[in-house]
C-alpha cells in the first residue's frame, strides 16, 4: 500500500479543487493504482501558500507520514524538511533559478515537475502592448518583488523598452494598497501586469 501526499491550495469545498482530486484519482487508477486497494490519497485541503511563506502544517510531520509526496506550491518547506521522499511540484515559476532542482532536462535530487515559467514573455507581453497601442512611450510594469519570475518578467520586459521605444518603470504589487499606489502614482500610459499571484496564503 503506497501513501501520498496531495497538498492543495484549494479549500476542501472549492469545485475546482474537488475536479482536481477526482481527475488525479482516476489518472492513477489507469496506471493501475487505485484507492483502498493499493493506494492511499490524503488530500491536505487549503494546506498550501504562494510563494516562500512557511507552510501552516508541519513539514517533518508530512514527510514522515507520507511515502510519496505531491506538492502543489511552496516547495521551499518541503525542500528543507526531506532530501528523500519524492516530491512533484504543479506550476513552478523558475525551479532552476530558485535551486529545485539542477536543470529541466535534469532535475536531480528528489524534486521534480512542471514550471509555467518563460522570461521571454515579458518582451512578448511589451510587444503586445505596442500593437494594439502603437503610441504608447512609457509602462508601467507591476509586479510582485518577492517572486523570482515576477522579477525576471519585469526585467525581460525592461531589457527589452529600447527595441519598442519605450520607457518601462516597474513598481511593487504585492498588495491592494501597493496596487492602488502604483496606479496613483503611474506616470506611464501603458500597463503590464506579469502573470504572478501575490505572496499571500488564498485558501483557509
Amino acid at each position: 500500500m503506497r501513501r501520498i501526499g496531495a497538498l492543495m491550495l484549494y479549500a476542501e469545498n472549492d469545485p475546482a479543487g474537488k475536479s482536481r482530486s477526482v481527475v488525479f484519482r482516476q489518472e492513477l487508477e489507469k496506471l493501475g493504482w487505485t484507492v483502498g486497494r493499493n493506494l492511499t490519497i490524503d488530500f491536505d485541503w487549503g494546506a498550501m501558500t504562494i510563494g516562500n511563506a512557511p507552510l501552516p502544517r508541519n513539514c517533518l510531520r508530512v514527510c514522515r507520514t507520507w511515502s510519496w509526496l505531491m506538492a502543489v506550491a511552496s516547495v521551499r518547506p518541503m525542500q528543507q524538511a526531506t532530501r528523500t521522499v519524492p516530491i512533484v511540484f504543479i506550476g513552478g515559476s523558475d525551479p532552476v533559478a530558485e535551486g529545485f532542482v539542477q536543470s529541466l532536462a535534469h532535475p536531480g535530487g528528489n524534486l521534480t515537475g512542471f514550471t509555467v515559467f518563460e522570461p521571454s514573455i515579458g518582451t512578448k507581453l511589451l510587444e503586445l502592448l505596442k500593437e494594439i497601442a502603437p503610441r504608447v512611450s512609457h509602462v508601467t510594469s507591476m509586479l510582485n518583488p518577492d517572486s523570482v519570475s515576477s522579477q525576471r518578467l519585469a526585467a525581460s520586459a525592461t531589457a527589452a523598452a529600447q527595441k519598442f521605444a519605450v520607457e518601462v518603470v516597474t513598481m511593487p504589487a504585492r498588495d491592494p494598497a501597493e496596487i492602488a499606489a502604483a496606479l496613483a502614482g503611474e506616470r506611464g500610459d501603458g500597463l503590464i501586469i506579469p502573470p504572478d499571484p501575490p505572496p499571500k496564503r488564498i485558501a483557509t
